[in-house]
């Protein structure tokens, strides 16, 4: 069968299953690859001709490129399975998915593979062709980070899975939701993935795991705008798209917002990232509609409980609204001011409010917004946090 010149009779998955050697193992990555191998290369494919390309326990990031670089050039649909576990860079803050060799975090951005490397491969495919489907593991600063931004690979590429917190000391998670949709197939059923991901989430928990679940039909996703529609702080219209050949006005807020309050918090801060990207590729750094986009990020790490990554992004978009020469009596610049003040009072780690607060104050000096005192109560907070030692710090942020 060939469609627009793709040979989608043939397809490829790619079996990822990757974790440190030793004591940093937080998963038994390599647990799923025999139950997955008993699962027939044409469903695991997503067509009647099969490639399975299995990588067990890599050692080199590089070799892992490579791998994913060749499978993403291959004609057809592309399904990546991802069993491991993600750690989080501390000099540039991103996510890395913990391959034999990471044992430190020291190490960690010469042996693990980064997962921007990962996206950059699979954005270059036709939107629609590829799905990843990942049970992982996030090591305690990865798991922060993932609560309020989500796991974010691109638009058209269709994400299902589970990430869980490190499981308690001495133990080793199992790739159980992986295992749940193997042995599902090997049952001789073979449901549309996205009910597969429901059964599997509902099936194997646990309850605080984020279950991404970004599909066709997740929202409306982002295709060639109408005229820009006119954006007004924090209740915007979404960007018009296609629907099946007509263009219609859609808004996938309600959608990212839904998913926010059922607390799968990083299937809605993905989401918004996808979003984002389309506005800042279609109309710029610093356009309203990006600026609209970071700001719905910045409401969703509020709902996801972390007011230190809320308060950056608050920041953020004061500043790119400044940066528009928008005045700062302007009322959604205090009020993006206004909110990242907020979420710093609420911060009770007296060492990221160190951090946050003096870029927080100078904010605060050019917008000082409506309310009596405001400058005034961050240089206070400043003084107390420079002045007291850290276990009184904790019990004294306002």
């Amino acid at each position: 069968m060939v469609i627009n010149g793709e040979d989608i009779g043939s397809g490829t998955a790619l079996l990822i299953a990757a974790a440190p050697a030793g004591k940093g193992c937080l998963i038994d990555a390599a647990g799923v690859l025999p139950t997955l191998a008993a699962v027939p290369p044409s469903i695991l494919a997503g067509a009647a001709a099969a490639t399975i390309v299995e990588l067990a326990d890599p050692t080199d990031p590089q070799t892992v490129l490579t791998r994913i670089r060749a499978a993403a050039a291959a004609p057809g649909p592309l399904t990546l399975y991802i069993a491991g576990q993600l750690h989080l860079d501390h000099k540039q803050r991103l996510i890395h998915l913990a391959l034999a060799r990471t044992t430190t975090p020291a190490t960690l951005r010469y042996t693990a593979l980064p997962w921007h490397w990962l996206a950059s491969e699979l954005k270059l495919r036709r939107p629609g062709s590829t799905t990843v489907v990942v049970d992982m593991v996030a090591a305690p600063e990865a798991w922060q980070q993932l609560r309020a931004e989500g796991l974010v690979l691109g638009y058209g590429i269709r994400v299902y899975g589970r990430i869980v917190p490190p499981p308690p000391r001495r133990q080793i998670a199992e790739p159980a939701y992986l295992k749940a949709f193997a042995t599902t197939w090997r049952g001789g059923l073979n449901p549309p993935l996205a009910l597969l991901h429901e059964q599997a989430a509902a099936q194997v928990g646990p309850g605080d795991a984020l279950f991404l679940s970004i599909g066709d039909s997740s929202v409306p996703s982002p295709a060639a705008p109408a005229v820009p529609v006119p954006v007004r702080p924090h209740q915007p219209p979404a960007p018009a798209v296609e629907n099946a050949g007509a263009a219609a006005e859609e808004d996938p807020l309600p959608a990212i917002l839904a998913a926010a309050h059922a607390g799968r918090h990083g299937e809605a801060a993905s989401l918004a990232a996808i979003w984002e990207g389309w506005a800042l590729r279609t109309h710029g750094t610093g356009s309203v509609p990006a600026i609209h986009w970071l700001e719905v990020r910045a409401d969703l790490a509020r709902l996801a409980d972390d007011p230190a990554r809320s308060c950056e992004l608050w920041m953020a978009a004061a500043d790119a609204r400044l940066a528009r020469q928008q005045p700062p009596d302007d009322p959604a610049v205090e009020s993006a001011v206004d909110r990242a003040h907020h979420q710093w009072q609420q911060l009770r780690d007296p060492q990221r409010a160190r951090e946050l607060g003096p870029p927080l104050d100078a904010l605060r000096h050019h917008v000082p917004g409506r309310r009596p005192g405001a400058v005034e109560a961050v240089r206070h907070r400043l003084e107390m946090l420079d002045t007291t030692p850290p276990a009184a710090a904790r019990g004294a942020a306002p």
